[in-house]
């Protein structure tokens, strides 16, 4: 094996903040921080989501719209319209 080419595969602790869950695996991440894990320190590197905390591996659902996006866009901006439209009406009076 050739030197000096290789990342350096080394363990590290993950940390999925929003579940406050810690993962110990081996990674080629870089990362400055360090925690201590079970009595030993590692090299820290927190995560805004994993597996502990996205919706397709936990099986929550998000509710989501059943309104089409024209339908969603008409409904925030439909006033609007209504205003130009009333004033086009009394300029052609």
């Amino acid at each position: 094996m050739r030197k000096d080419i290789h990342p350096n595969y080394q363990e590290v602790l993950f940390h999925d903040t929003n579940a406050d869950v810690f993962f110990l695996t081996r990674s080629t991440a870089k990362t400055k921080a360090t925690r201590e894990y079970e009595g030993t320190e590692y090299p820290y590197y927190p995560l805004d989501i994993s597996s502990a905390s996205h919706p397709f591996y936990t099986g929550e659902q998000r509710k989501t719209s059943t309104e089409g996006r024209v339908a969603s866009f008409n409904k925030r901006f439909g006033a609007f319209g209504g205003r130009k439209k009333a004033a086009d009406t009394d300029a052609a009076e």
